[in-house]
């Protein structure tokens, strides 16, 4: 075999062993979260264990297993996206959630319809009587999610329209301005 065939077959090696890896390790996260499968309802006092994404974490309630939580009303970029434009900002939401919900209790208010299709809870988080989704829009890391519609959807966006005047958080840049405004018309016409 010549030494271009070798690098050839090397380099598809590699690949693939780097493939499996990412694999294997996304399947256990996956299967961690759906195994998550402890209990709350509204009202409930929870701690916060892991920060999944910028609309999601990993909660328990004192004495019961953890549960996955989707945050109600909004919808955060990929931080796991190298060098994407948005990934500071989801980075900067992931921040935030850890931030407003370290060493403090969470309490939980469910949606109308507990659960989705994943078997996350889908809820809104408060500390202090502060909306943790709210406090996110307000610094514009996070995108008001309009497909499912929530109660206090009509303040979510106007603290988004605010957040998009002030140039906060991803309304700062104007390529993210066109990403975010064609999300939102997506999510529109989803919902008519």
């Amino acid at each position: 075999m010549d030494r271009r065939t070798l690098a050839f077959w090397s380099i598809i090696a590699i690949l693939c062993a780097a493939s499996l890896f990412y694999g294997i390790n996304a399947e256990k996260q996956r299967r961690t979260l759906q195994s998550a499968a402890g209990k709350v309802e509204s009202g409930d006092l929870v701690k916060l264990v892991k920060v999944i994404d910028g609309d999601s974490i990993l909660a328990v309630r004192e004495g019961d297993s953890p549960v996955t939580i989707r945050l109600v009303g909004i919808k955060s970029f990929d931080a796991k996206v190298e060098k994407d434009l948005v990934t500071p900002f989801a980075q900067a939401a992931i921040e935030s959630l850890k931030r407003s919900m370290a060493d403090r209790p969470v309490r939980i208010m469910l949606h109308s319809t507990p659960k989705d299709k994943h078997g996350r809870y889908l809820a809104t988080l408060y500390t202090d009587d502060q909306d943790i989704a709210l406090h996110l829009v307000r610094q514009g890391l996070v995108l008001v999610y309009t497909v499912y519609p929530f109660p206090a959807m009509q303040s979510y966006l106007q603290e988004q329209e605010k957040a998009r005047a002030g140039r906060r958080g991803i309304w700062s840049n104007d390529s993210l301005v066109e990403r975010a405004v064609a999300l939102i018309h997506e999510w529109r016409s989803q919902n008519r």
